[in-house]
């Protein structure tokens, strides 16, 4: 994954998404432009993926804390 990839948040990796999506299925485009979409939007998902997968983990994080702190308190 290159440098500008990795700078790019979730939202913006979605909408460029569904961007290119639409554009891939509107489009008449060429074996190699399709590629080259197929091949962005891999990397798009991935961005995503991990973003959630990020996400997800600082929840668990919190909500773990949360718990340790309800059994501390009773």
């Amino acid at each position: 994954m290159s440098k500008q990839a990795k700078k790019i948040d979730f939202e913006a990796a979605m909408t460029e998404l569904e961007s290119l999506i639409s554009r891939m299925e509107e489009d008449d485009l060429s074996l190699e432009e399709s590629l080259k979409d197929f091949e962005k939007g891999i990397s798009l998902t991935r961005i995503c993926q991990a973003s959630l997968k990020d996400a997800e983990q600082r929840i668990k994080i919190l909500t773990e804390n949360g718990e340790e702190e309800l059994i501390l308190n009773d």
